[in-house]
């Protein structure tokens, strides 16, 4: 067994490997002797076939599978014993591809490209700079929340007089010259809202009504959507043409939705039964809430900053470009020349920061345990629940979903990288100038939207 590398350029690298009989011969009879004990053949008894027939057989097959197995351990042997930095799978070269007769020769040569990742080491000091944002959290902001929470903590109430934004209940009746058609629409149970109302005019009618007052309108007129007239009338689309009369609306219910009040129920509810005692630390709760979810935001800007920063650092950084084409193509079956011209800039530039990454997690020995993967699943999981404004959450709810998060491989390894990611990114916040700049979430938006 011999292997030459010949270094084309800085990034390109040709491994020939010399294989000769002495390196497989042993493991094919092996092979083929295991093959002649199994071995049905007419005529002959289970394991007395002839030597000569198994290898006629079999030999051919068993040998190239020998040799391609002796290929590989020893090609994947070569690079990690000489630490080679390869990007991608080692390619045969498309030059060298020919035909071997694995039955007659008795030394066998294969040649492979390898793309070799850029050498660089990452120095980070007081001159590389990247801004850094403390977003302000106003009064609006904690105004905005506050009814947010007492809007969604509300509940519905009878009432006796009607208001745009209430949900009327009655006995929709279709009208012919201002009498009850028999023959017509009769909807019991109807319900409608006034604010939907396209038409100010009919709109009118219903507000300020009472429960029992008879109300004529013309629901045509009233809605325009045919999508709503049809829902209101319990008919078909196509018939609401046929249906453009007056109809009498008899009220028989009005229901109101009217935000909680600021109050400990309030409280409560959002927070966990008894952790909020007044409106001063229920107001203080929502500040931090807001100020925790905006150094997230201007955390993720940082690490946007920090990658963009990064990467014009080291954009003279050379790659394989013509390797790591080919090795994507092969790769994967679904991607297309054209898909792969369109996105390669941004392939290298997602690759070229993963290298700046693992460069400093390894300068810094920086590890991710598994305490951290379950701590930041946690987080998630509360986050997503946030969304839906529930901040109390039973311990034992926490960990069955955090649980089943973590059951897809997938979900591990994302969160794996995000943690080692942020360590990254906490590394060279220390190491480099921060331009700190007090915004507003306005002027923050602006700025991200840049």
């Amino acid at each position: 067994m011999n292997i030459v590398r010949k270094d084309t350029d800085q990034n390109n690298v040709v491994l020939t490997l010399q294989i000769e009989n002495s390196d497989y011969a042993e493991k094919v009879e092996k092979t083929l002797r295991e093959y002649r004990k199994k071995a049905k053949v007419p005529g002959f008894r289970p394991g007395m076939v002839p030597v000569g027939l198994i290898k006629k057989m079999y030999g051919k097959a068993v040998a190239a599978e020998e040799i391609n197995k002796f290929l590989s351990d020893e090609l994947y042997k070569y690079i990690r014993e000489n630490d080679v930095k390869i990007l991608g799978e080692p390619l045969p070269r498309e030059e060298d591809q020919q035909f071997i007769d694995f039955s007659t020769e008795e030394s066998y040569q294969f040649s492979f490209d390898l793309g070799l990742a850029p050498l660089f080491e990452v120095e980070l000091s007081k001159k590389d700079k990247v801004n850094s944002y403390n977003i302000d959290v106003s009064n609006e902001m904690i105004e905005n929340q506050l009814k947010s929470f007492t809007g969604r903590f509300g509940k519905y109430i009878q009432e006796e007089i009607v208001e745009a934004k209430d949900m009327v209940k009655g006995e929709l009746i279709e009208l012919a010259d201002g009498e009850i058609n028999e023959n017509g629409i009769k909807v019991t149970d109807a319900t409608l809202t006034p604010e939907y109302m396209k038409d100010e005019l009919q709109k009118a009618l219903f507000v300020g009504a009472k429960i029992g007052d008879a109300i004529q309108f013309n629901p045509v007129q009233a809605f325009e959507n045919e999508t709503e007239i049809a829902s209101l009338l319990k008919i078909k689309k196509e018939d609401v043409k046929s249906a453009s009369t007056d109809f009498r609306f008899v009220i028989e219910g009005i229901t109101r939705y009217h935000a909680s009040e600021i109050n400990q129920e309030l409280f409560d509810k959002v927070y966990g039964e008894g952790v909020v005692n007044s409106e001063a630390e229920f107001r203080a709760n929502i500040e931090a809430n807001i100020k925790e979810a905006l150094i997230q935001d201007a955390n993720y800007k940082l690490g946007v900053d920090v990658r963009e920063m990064l990467l014009k650092k080291y954009e003279e950084l050379t790659f394989p470009d013509a390797f790591l084409k080919r090795w994507l193509l092969m790769s994967n079956k679904e991607l297309t020349q054209e898909s792969l011209d369109a996105d390669y800039s941004k392939m290298i530039a997602d690759l070229k920061w993963q290298l700046i990454k693992d460069k400093i997690a390894k300068m810094h020995e920086i590890t991710v345990e598994t305490p951290e993967i379950m701590e930041y699943s946690k987080n998630i999981a509360k986050a997503q629940f946030a969304q839906y404004g529930m901040l109390s959450l039973d311990d034992e709810i926490l960990a069955n979903y955090t649980k089943d998060m973590l059951k897809k491989e997938d979900t591990v390894k994302s969160i794996y990288e995000k943690i080692l990611e942020n360590k990254v990114i906490g590394i060279v916040k220390s190491k480099v100038k921060l331009d700190v700049k007090e915004v507003s979430v306005e002027e923050f938006n602006k700025i991200f939207e840049n």
